[in-house]
């Protein structure tokens, strides 16, 4: 039964002689944010490398290929990225460092007749990587600043085996996983005892070109405690989607409602985000709108929460309501290095939601904020690797962002 999923994957494969060369692509991000709010009370400010990544597609033969990407943000920040408002895997106020096996997925797709005519595919995936949940990974989006909602909206670093299939402009997705989240940027799932405790399934319609309407649903089995004692978490997710050209340029755009409950709706957490990002010539303008709930946990230090993580931790809800708009503008390429300058600016305010113990005002001493981020993101080689998308998923383009 372990064989069953690489024997399906080997089916959908289309033998040719013969390797084709890997699409290899590297990009990083030098940033430097000023925040006028943090769980210390006093204005800060720090210079971090984000986004290190390696990423290659590699088409072995038609039909199946590898999907590899490497995160190095263990070694730039290990200590996580200031940003009001992040949260996840103990992180409080700073945005986590990923796993260093961010990626590393086996696919395959085949087109198959259906109905009597061409035009259906069915696909297959396994390994490490992204859950058929949700939006695509902020990594992937061009803002700098990740939103609050990214552990309600994405899945992601898991031990995953999943299938499509595909008619028309709809696309179904189902996938089993292992509930547990990484600790720490070195740590591989837990396989013996997790794997296949969750699941998740998505249905996408591309009714035209660039667009795209997505619904997800998810069961994540005791996320945030390891050995498997935690709160179980009922995820759903709606998304509308464009990517496509607009008035001579680039447009791209994204609205997404997601909640996620725990403990049978004691604890429901609820995101609204829409977004827009606007390329023509060497300038990217971005604009980001976000009203998204937060647990507040019980804090070892300003910016940690304990790990593992039981329900009883859990002080209270935050909300917070963002407004992130910023510009980028393409500095030159040279062959296959880019560089781009990037200025970013965040507004928002820390609501108390509910009648828990916990108060903004006591933790940060007011109840807005604002974060300033300039920098310059650095990419080399292939452009467009879709974190998320795999076999036939992936839109008939191909791998966008």
């Amino acid at each position: 039964m372990r064989l069953a999923p690489a024997v399906l994957l080997m089916a959908l494969a289309h033998p040719v002689a013969g390797q084709t060369r890997p699409e290899l692509s590297a990009e990083a991000t030098v940033v430097m944010h000023q925040a006028s709010t943090t769980p210390s009370g006093r204005p800060l400010g720090e210079i971090k490398v984000v986004r290190p990544v390696l990423m290659a597609i590699w088409p072995i033969r038609h039909g199946l290929g590898v999907r590899i990407t490497v995160n190095l943000e263990g070694a730039t920040m290990p200590a996580g990225e200031l940003s009001p408002g992040a949260w996840g895997e103990g992180f409080v106020d700073r945005r986590h460092p990923h796993t260093y096996a961010h990626e590393l997925i086996l696919e395959g797709r085949r087109t198959i007749g259906c109905f009597g005519k061409p035009g259906c595919a069915i696909g297959g995936f396994l390994g490490k990587g992204y859950v058929p949940f949700g939006s695509a990974d902020p990594m992937v989006r061009g803002f700098v600043r990740y939103p609050v909602n990214h552990h309600l909206a994405q899945i992601l670093e898991r031990a995953v085996v999943g299938g499509q299939f595909r008619v028309g402009p709809a696309t179904a997705e189902a996938a089993l996983f292992n509930g547990d989240e990484p600790e720490r940027p070195g740590q591989w799932p837990r396989i013996g005892g997790r794997f296949g405790d969750s699941w998740a399934v998505r249905l996408s319609i591309r009714p035209a070109v660039g667009f795209e309407a997505a619904g997800s649903l998810a069961t994540v089995h005791s996320p945030e405690h390891r050995p498997g004692a935690g709160a179980d978490q009922h995820k759903r997710h709606i998304a509308l989607s464009y990517d496509a050209r607009a008035a001579g340029g680039n447009l791209r755009a994204l609205a997404e409602w997601a909640e996620t409950s725990e403990l049978d709706g004691l604890f429901v957490f609820g995101s609204r985000l829409a977004e827009a990002e606007y390329q023509r010539g060497r300038l990217t303008c971005r604009y980001r709108f976000e009203d998204s709930d937060r647990p507040e946990e019980e804090r070892l230090t300003p910016y940690r929460s304990a790990r593992p993580r039981l329900e009883n931790a859990i002080l209270g809800e935050t909300r917070w309501r963002t407004h992130t708009a910023g510009a980028a503008v393409r500095l030159g390429r040279a062959r296959t290095l880019s560089a781009e300058l990037i200025v970013e600016g965040t507004a928002g305010r820390i609501a108390r939601r509910g009648a828990g113990a916990f108060d903004p005002t006591t933790v940060y001493g007011r109840t807005s904020f604002t974060v300033v981020s300039t920098g310059i993101r650095l990419a080399w080689g292939q452009t467009g690797h879709r974190m998320g998308s795999y076999g036939a998923a992936v839109p008939a383009a191909g791998p966008h962002h």
